[in-house]
């Protein structure tokens, strides 16, 4: 069964409708005694990553999500919740996130290479790039396209927690993962087919992990 993580920070009722459309037990909760119960946990974020970490500090939280990662317990962050599972941000000022993955979490600068100028924030449909068609994240995903909303985006130089990117003037992480720990930049519950998908596949593989 999937806990997803309740501290005030993220959608957490489209993400509990579109696990309960495709048919797999869930439940919110902010308590570690709950949560622990979880056979895999989902970190959903909108906002601002400093006061994200903020409150899982304060809550303990965080300290508890290391516990439960550390022992090989299944984690996926969305969105924000991605972003966090990096090791730093300057949103809002500086930050630590969980260090799980490497990488800095860095504001879109607004302008590409060449001087021209585009939208931040990154709204909208952008077609996956597929890294990693390996990964069991990816199984029956094709380059699809899925539903972004940020405006920071991970930089990380190792190319091996990378499994799907999109192009938004730069190559933006979409879908990252290493060990038990994954996350997506999009929202897999408003993606269509391609996010229904990927959020089904790491259920599926909770339930693999608990058997």
């Amino acid at each position: 069964m999937i806990g997803i993580i309740d501290y005030g920070m993220g959608n957490l009722y489209s993400v509990s409708k579109a696990l309960e459309r495709l048919g797999y037990d869930y439940f919110v909760s902010e308590e570690e005694e709950e949560l622990s119960k979880a056979t895999g946990l989902l970190l959903p974020g909108v906002g601002s990553f400093r006061d994200a970490m903020a409150i899982l500090n304060e809550t303990g939280l965080k300290a508890f999500i290391d516990k439960e990662v550390a022992r090989g317990k299944p984690l996926l962050g969305i969105c924000l919740g991605m972003q966090l599972l990096f090791e730093e941000s300057n949103e809002n000022g500086f930050a630590e996130g969980f260090s799980f993955l490497p990488g800095k979490v860095k504001k879109f600068p607004g302008q590409d290479s060449s001087g021209t100028s585009y939208k931040v924030p990154h709204m909208g449909w952008n077609k996956l790039d597929i890294k990693k068609p390996e990964s069991f994240l990816m199984n029956e995903v094709g380059d699809e396209h899925v539903y972004f909303v940020h405006s920071y985006y991970v930089d990380t130089e190792d190319r091996d927690v990378l499994i799907a990117s999109a192009d938004y003037a730069e190559e933006v992480p979409a879908v990252v993962g290493k060990g038990n720990v994954f996350g997506t930049q999009f929202h897999p519950e408003k993606s269509s087919h391609a996010g229904l998908t990927i959020l089904r596949n790491y259920a599926q593989y909770v339930e693999r992990n608990d058997a």
